[in-house]
């Protein structure tokens, strides 16, 4: 919703305000100029990344809206689950959450906070790891290092669509240079033209430059921007995961284990100690009904 709110005010603001100035929005209508821009904009897209860039770039706007989820509702519910699976884990041993790990789809226990399990993100990353514990092989420093490591690959892989796209934004307002260095030159080349012609081509020359540089600041760089933003989310997702499970690995309670976690998080979404505490209460209370 904030994508399109931002295009809308970028929008009313620069031709608003340019009508309200007295200018006319007919020689703003240049799609030659667009077609000049955008070609070469994805042309350069395309001979500048790979295959795996590529498809990683068309992706990454069902992964931003995954990632809009990541607030401070949906930490709490991930906190009261990781307590549940902790608190089993300590009445029953660690091969008490075997069955929910193997199939999460059908455990009870997950099937209580249902928007995380619908997230394959935060799934798949816990639910290793929780199987990693329960095979028992492995010492906290080294699944702590293999934690660390897939979250540094996850920073590495989010990355590549982002750089790509901002890539592509710095390069929009040169393009609308060379659209409109190529319309000075096509007015040149009518040396006859009365002086009234020559200026309509050379103002319709820098439509280039114009449409070039809104392109690339007004809308694509804005994109690279926010999907940085939800890649750190969904980043700073993983670590609260990882401080709560090396929490109870070295041995800490359930309800400490949580608090590892809620440590771990921005302080725009941490929840305070009381409203963690209530609402892992409210929940084991949940798991025992």
């Amino acid at each position: 919703m904030l994508i399109p709110l931002g295009y809308l005010v970028v929008l009313l603001s620069v031709f608003g305000g340019y009508v309200m100035a007295g200018g006319s929005l007919g020689p703003l209508y240049q799609p030659l100029e667009l077609l000049i821009i955008g070609g070469a904009g994805v042309g350069a897209f395309i001979a500048a990344n790979n295959g795996k860039a590529i498809k990683a770039t068309f992706k990454i706007l069902p992964r931003l809206k995954r990632t809009k989820k990541y607030n401070k509702a949906l930490y709490m519910e991930l906190m009261a689950l990781q307590y549940k699976i902790l608190s089993k884990v300590r009445r029953e041993g660690m091969l008490g959450i075997e069955r929910d790990i193997d199939n999460p789809q059908e455990s009870p226990l997950f099937q209580e906070h249902p928007t995380v399990l619908a997230d394959p993100h935060i799934m798949d990353f816990l639910t290793d790891y929780l199987r990693l514990m329960v095979s028992g092989g492995m010492e906290p420093m080294e699944i702590d290092e293999l934690m660390l490591h897939e979250i540094e690959v996850f920073e590495q892989e989010a990355h590549i669509p982002i750089d790509a796209i901002a890539k592509v934004g710095d390069a929009m307002p040169a393009f609308g240079i060379v659209a409109a260095v190529m319309g000075v030159i096509k007015a040149l080349t009518y040396a006859d033209a009365s002086p009234e012609q020559m200026g309509q081509m050379i103002a319709m020359a820098l439509v280039g430059t114009f449409l070039g540089i809104l392109m690339g600041y007004g809308f694509i760089s804005p994109i690279a921007s926010y999907a940085e933003r939800q890649a750190k989310e969904a980043e700073k997702m993983l670590q609260c995961i990882r401080v709560t499970l090396l929490a109870s690995l070295h041995g800490y309670a359930p309800q400490l284990a949580v608090e590892f976690g809620r440590k771990a998080l921005h302080s725009t979404e941490r929840p305070s100690f009381a409203e963690l505490e209530e609402y892992v209460r409210d929940a084991k209370k949940g798991g025992n009904a």
